[in-house]
């Protein structure tokens, strides 16, 4: 007698992906190499009501939504939690398939499962991230430029990105090291214009977004680091405490404890690196800029006793903690809290608050 699969692990790759099924005893009933294509998985999860585990990474997006809407229960695990995988001495398709049917049959939880973003939130990020790809190939053509000349002995001066060509075309160099370095300056000059674009483009859908608009109250938050943490969090209830979103991002120290041993390292840098990396860009403008605010004077006191480096980690925690505090409370950001009575950017009967206020209790 044949027992019908209920627990299926998945080991999927780009272009094929192996699937072992389990019955509720923890026998193999059923296993199956497959094409990656909506096809081959929609006609052999029809009709089936299952359980499925697979690990999350580049495919995994449309393949959980896949699943999902073929009506599976569907896990999409951790690979940090998967040790038995990633350090097995003996590894192939069929056993981490295996070994992912196993785990999700005994205990789900223990996988820590991530949860994806919908199909329209992962487009609207995708736009970020080619601008975050922009702006970082502008930025090796530059150095690249910078560097050249250093080895002719030429400096440019400091200024802002977006005038280099014109820095690089006002500087006093030979014609042949001007034609060596036309191409690269041509393509920052072509880079510049599609972020500029891009800026306009994330200007605008910010300007639409009323979270967005909200948490640009906060110093040092633009269009740019506000819709990337609305897109990265998409649902500000799954955390049951500001702080959570701080080690979602990786900004959490590592904590290793023992009886009464106990160490705190590195952050973990874990999560979105894209999001992480913008909240780190936004603590340093607001380190340098000249506007006086709470913020900037809690991180300098902090950057005075610890280091510049620690405290723009610090920051960039606790911006994030505070963005999520004032998305889910509603509640009004001052930069100048307890300076004046209210904060002129308040609606009517907003509370206003803080940046102790807004981080204590979280």
């Amino acid at each position: 007698m044949t027992h019908p699969a209920r627990y299926v692990g998945m080991d999927l790759h780009q272009k094929y992906s192996e699937l072992c099924a389990l019955d509720e005893q923890g026998t193999v009933v059923d296993s199956a190499r497959l094409p990656t294509t909506r096809a081959a998985l929609t006609r052999w999860f029809r009709g089936r009501s299952v359980r499925v585990c697979l690990e999350a990474g580049g495919s995994s997006p449309w393949v959980d939504r896949l699943l999902r809407e073929l009506g599976q229960e569907v896990y999409v695990c951790n690979p940090r939690r998967v040790r038995l995988i990633a350090e097995s001495t003996l590894k192939n398709d069929q056993i981490d398939a295996h070994t992912l049917a196993r785990l999700v049959r005994l205990d789900p939880s223990f996988l820590c499962p991530i949860t994806h973003r919908r199909e329209d939130t992962q487009r609207a990020r995708a736009g970020l991230k080619v601008r975050a790809t922009l702006v970082k190939s502008r930025t090796a053509c530059i150095n690249s430029v910078r560097g050249l000349l250093r080895g002719f002995g030429y400096r440019l001066g400091k200024g802002t990105t977006e005038k280099f060509p014109q820095r690089v075309e006002q500087a006093a160099l030979p014609e042949e090291l001007r034609r060596l370095v036309a191409p690269l300056v041509t393509t920052i000059a072509q880079l510049s214009a599609r972020i500029q674009d891009l800026d306009q483009q994330v200007k605008a859908l910010a300007q639409a977004s009323p979270v967005a608009t909200h948490l640009q109250s906060i110093p040092g938050v633009g269009p740019v680091v506000a819709l990337a943490l609305v897109y990265c969090l998409e649902d500000p209830s799954r955390f049951k405490r500001s702080r959570d979103v701080a080690g979602f991002l990786g900004l959490r120290p590592c904590l290793r404890a023992s009886a009464d041993t106990r160490h705190q390292g590195r952050i973990t840098k874990q999560g979105d690196p894209m999001m992480r990396t913008l909240l780190v860009q936004a603590a340093h403008a607001l380190l340098r800029s000249k506007t006086d605010s709470e913020l900037k004077r809690w991180a300098e006191h902090l950057a005075f006793r610890v280091g510049k480096n620690k405290a723009v980690v610090a920051l960039a925690r606790k911006l994030a903690v505070l963005m999520h505090r004032l998305w889910t409370t509603g509640e009004v950001y001052d930069p100048n809290y307890g300076s004046r009575d209210r904060s002129p950017a308040a609606p009517e009967g907003a509370p206003v608050v803080g940046i102790e206020a807004a981080t204590r209790s979280v």
